[in-house]
């Protein structure tokens, strides 16, 4: 889990799919009032941008630096959730 790294929505974009929410094992993303909202920037694993990747109008972007070598390295050591070798991984 990061501290220092972490997903901005960028609210005009968010067309509210709620594929962040699903996608993320961590629950950083949450829904309220009709709205996607980052709710846990403690729950973000560091390098990972699965999310990033999936959202399809590109209203995620993470911010921080991740540590070298962070994020997914060919299997879900880290913890994100992601399967590597796939579309959405980190």
């Amino acid at each position: 889990m990061s501290k220092t790294w972490y997903p901005v929505i960028d609210l005009e974009k968010c067309i509210a799919c709620r594929k962040c929410v699903g996608f993320c094992p961590h629950h950083v993303y949450e829904e309220k009032n009709s709205k996607i909202v980052v709710s846990s920037t403690e729950g973000c694993i560091e390098g990972c941008k699965g999310c990033e990747r999936i959202c399809p109008v590109g209203a995620i972007k993470h911010v921080g630096e991740a540590k070298k070598g962070a994020g997914c390295s060919g299997n879900s050591e880290n913890g994100c959730g992601c399967e590597c070798g796939g579309n959405s991984c980190c």
